[in-house]
């Protein structure tokens, strides 16, 4: 249903017709139907094989994936090191991020020297004038920029993970990748624009709109985007924008499609920069299209594949977000252990304090994790570009980025006063400027960009019930005729008398994957613990289903906690399977061990709470008391403000 005009995608792009949404929608008002038919329209079918994250929901966690855990080739891994090689000199050499943070500005020598040496074309391949490198390589690129310079770290992340490059990588025509492609080993920069101020997570309401003319060879685009980052820096920006509406299955479905916008274009406005707590050097702003003429051969992947273009774009993108945490929070501890051994207090170094030692023994455990799990899902996109990583990437930025938020928290708190007084400040008063509140300001968005954690946990969910919903939907649709359901009913019936006990037999799970020299000992059992946690994870999450049937889509917070669950086991499974793939090494044999150990206990008992509060929670009251605060009933709670 979904045809391109003049352009057409690659082959194994093309579109396709989808099946209909397989939630019950007979309860949601149009506004809440029309939203969730499109986001359905626009997701990727699940691979034959399925995927790591999914398995997990269906009560499979499939370690022998992970192991042996991937390695980079020599040749990969020589690539990279040349590369951060030049990155790190040129950092040290040219780049002061506090300057960049003062003034707001990066300066021009600056972005000469990444355009100069490639890093804003870093996985375009050397025929379009890129560096052609692999994602792993990307995403050490992003942990070496995210330990020195969050701005840089944004503006390099925005152009290449979701500005043009990437669309083009994965949807673009060869026409669209030989006339933008080079622009960006020249050192342009690009950017994405789909946010507008009335419209954050929901597509359904997008107000900007391109209107086909009468000879069919261009479209006219009015609208105006917010927070558009490097919007005000940008040669040539993504657009998402409504076009006609088209009848599917009788009925009429709105269409986004993606536009390649060149900010020259007469009618393109940037309109505002704006300005936020951190990354003070980011380059986000208001763009406004008035009339803006761009010809169909700038769409990217068809007519009303707009969505699809960024959801897929999305999902690669969102790795470059813990990466550059994992920089972030190695520096973090690079900072701690220095201090924590320097600094005396009542006799000792604090760091042989136990409240002090059980922190740095967390940060380092979950470090440890945090680049597990992102090497693992980049290494996936390194077999096949066209991986099936939504819930692997999902799961890295959610928990990631919030563990990178505890991390930065813990360090403020152990350098204390330190910790929150400027670098500016330490040095004038001669002490090492560690800033430790420019980190703080800096990593707060990263929970925020590419997706709220909110929206990551319900983005989860979603793809966690998907295997669910394909066998038992049809059956709990009351939009259906009988006549369809009842048969639905006894297949679902069928499949889950099958699937269902097996979730409760140990013996079915087939053991771990033989490794060479045999699994240590402490890391096989954690994930003999992942194995079997993961059956009960399933067994609660039917139980949910057949507590709540169509209504569990609403039990936001239950279905919260869910994803969280599964998120420990992935990231169990892969700082084990890591570990293991790390062993041989005489001087960190025992260390490595260690660290997957104390985080996979950690992980377990978090776990255990989370399992408890599905069953026993205050959610229910915690609802009504907001509800009560929406309706202006505890007002009285606000006095004594200034209002």
């Amino acid at each position: 249903h979904m045809k391109t005009t003049d352009t057409k995608p690659d082959e194994k792009s093309a579109p396709v017709e989808e099946p209909g949404p397989a939630i019950d929608t007979s309860k949601m008002n149009a506004g809440q139907r029309a939203a969730l038919e499109l986001t359905e329209a626009a997701r990727d079918a699940e691979t034959a094989a399925g995927s790591y994250g999914q398995s997990l929901f269906m009560g499979r966690c499939e370690v022998e994936r992970m192991m042996p855990f991937p390695q980079q080739s020599h040749e990969d891994m020589d690539q990279g090191d040349a590369f951060l090689h030049r990155l790190e000199k040129f950092l040290r050499e040219k780049v002061d991020p506090d300057e960049i943070d003062r003034t707001g500005e990066v300066p021009d020598e600056v972005m000469r020297g990444l355009a100069d040496m490639g890093a804003f074309a870093i996985k375009i391949h050397p025929q379009y004038g890129g560096l052609g490198m692999s994602q792993t390589n990307y995403c050490r690129a992003a942990t070496m920029l995210g330990s020195y310079c969050a701005n840089l770290t944004a503006l390099i992340s925005a152009h290449q993970s979701i500005g043009v490059p990437q669309p083009l990588i994965l949807f673009g025509t060869e026409e669209q990748k030989q006339r933008f492609l080079p622009r960006f080993g020249k050192g342009e920069i690009s950017a994405f624009a789909l946010t507008e101020p009335g419209v954050g997570s929901d597509p359904a309401a997008m107000s900007t709109k391109a209107e086909p003319t009468e000879d069919g060879r261009h479209f006219i685009i009015n609208g105006e985007k917010l927070w558009c980052t490097n919007g005000t820096k940008a040669g040539v920006i993504v657009v998402m924008a409504r076009t006609p509406d088209k009848e599917v299955r009788g009925r009429s479905r709105k269409q986004i499609t993606a536009f390649i916008v060149n900010m020259d274009t007469h009618g393109v406005e940037v309109v505002r920069r704006c300005h936020f707590m951190g990354l003070k050097a980011l380059y986000n702003g208001v763009v406004k299209f008035t009339d803006v003429k761009v010809p169909v051969e700038n769409i990217i992947a068809g007519e009303g594949r707009g969505l699809k273009v960024a959801l897929s774009t999305l999902n690669t993108g969102r790795l470059t977000l813990p990466a550059a945490c994992s920089g972030l929070a190695k520096k973090c501890l690079q900072v701690l252990r220095r201090w924590s051994g320097e600094r005396v207090q009542w006799g000792a170094p604090i760091g042989r304090h136990a409240a002090i030692a059980d922190k740095l023994a967390r940060i380092a455990a979950n470090i440890f994790a945090m680049e597990s799990m992102t090497l693992y899902t980049a290494s996936l996109v390194d077999r096949d570009k066209q991986a099936d990583i939504r819930l692997e990437a999902a799961m890295c930025k959610m928990w990631g980025t919030e563990k990178a938020w505890e991390i930065i928290d813990e360090t403020m708190q152990i350098r204390g006063g330190r910790g929150y007084e400027t670098a500016a400040s330490l040095k004038a008063r001669g002490e090492d400027p560690v800033a430790v509140e420019r980190w703080m300001r800096d990593c707060r968005i990263n929970t925020i960009f590419e997706g709220s954690s909110e929206i990551m946990r319900l983005f989860i969910a979603r793809e966690a019930l998907e295997p669910h919903l394909k066998v038992a939907a049809a059956a709990l649709n009351t939009q259906l005729p009988i006549s369809q359901r009842a048969p639905a009913a006894w297949k679902a019936g069928l499949f889950y008398a099958g699937w269902y006990p097996r979730q409760w037999l140990a013996f079915l799970d087939g053991g771990l994957p033989p490794v060479a020299g045999g699994l240590h000992p402490r890391l096989a059992g954690h994930l003999c613990y992942a194995k079997k946690i993961t059956r009960k994870l399933s067994r609660n999450l039917f139980h949910a289903m057949a507590l709540h049937g169509p209504k569990l889509e609403r039990q936001q917070i239950l279905l919260g906690r869910f994803v969280e669950i599964g998120a420990e086991i992935f990231a169990i499974s892969a700082a084990c399977a890591r570990a293991q793939s790390m062993l041989g090494h005489a001087d960190r044999d025992q260390h490595v061990v260690e660290l997957a150990d104390c985080f996979s206990r950690q992980s377990r008992l978090k776990i255990n709470e989370l399992f408890r509060a599905l069953w026993s929670n205050n959610d229910k009251s915690n609802y009504h008391v907001a509800q009560q605060i929406l309706a202006g009933n505890d007002e009285w709670l606000e006095k004594g403000i200034i209002d």
